[in-house]
């Protein structure tokens, strides 16, 4: 589990393979979950500089694997001892969406970002969203998007100062309405739920 507040901005190294080696000031030990750009994967080596990841074909299949160069976002797994911030991240990247477009504002940047349609029931306004690994609020959803409001903070210390429209973005909505809208859907079939239709819902997540 994440909470979506990046701890350092990484370099990669290569990918090649399915295997993505980051240099990094982390100091990660062997089996670690650590999210880079919002996708949780597992640290298969520890190297002097850094450490080495491996990618499923499902992982490479569902995100934006152009995100797996330069610069990356990164943040370890949380602990059960750390303070909770941000809101409750999973690393599982529901989809690729893109920035259609940027507006100034006094106080921040609005970004309009669009995705598939389908996946705007998971988008709540005044919800939380993972956008690269970042958790950020959702000002106003839309038929195929939705707009955040960036504070400068947030922009100049994360890798959304570079972002510029057409640019793509892993995303993962909110944990919450997925379970919702999921246990709702098998509730419109009329068929009760037992115990065991619980759990294949909580290890689908």
């Amino acid at each position: 589990m994440f909470t979506g507040l990046i701890r350092e901005i990484a370099t990669v190294k290569s990918y090649t393979n399915n295997i993505l080696t980051i240099r990094s000031e982390h100091k990660a030990k062997l089996g670690d979950s650590i999210a880079i750009n919002g996708v949780c994967l597992t640290v298969i080596k520890v190297n002097s500089d850094g450490f080495d990841l491996e990618l499923s074909d499902e992982t490479r299949a569902i995100i934006d694997e152009s995100k797996l160069s330069g610069q990356v976002h990164i943040e370890p797994a949380m602990q059960m001892s750390d303070r909770f911030e941000g809101h409750i991240v999973q690393g599982h990247v529901d989809c690729v969406g893109s920035v259609e477009k940027m507006v100034k504002r006094e106080n921040g940047t609005d970004f309009y970002i669009k995705v598939d349609p389908k996946y705007i029931t998971h988008i709540i306004p005044k919800g939380s969203i993972t956008i690269d690994g970042i958790s950020l609020t959702v000002n106003d959803v839309y038929d195929d998007s939705f707009r955040l409001t960036i504070i400068p903070h947030t922009l100049e210390n994360t890798l959304m100062k570079n972002y510029k429209a057409g640019t793509k973005l892993n995303i993962e909505t909110d944990v919450f309405a997925r379970y919702i809208d999921h246990i709702l859907a098998h509730r419109s079939s009329k068929k009760s739920l037992s115990w065991d239709d619980v759990d294949k819902i909580q290890m689908s997540y």
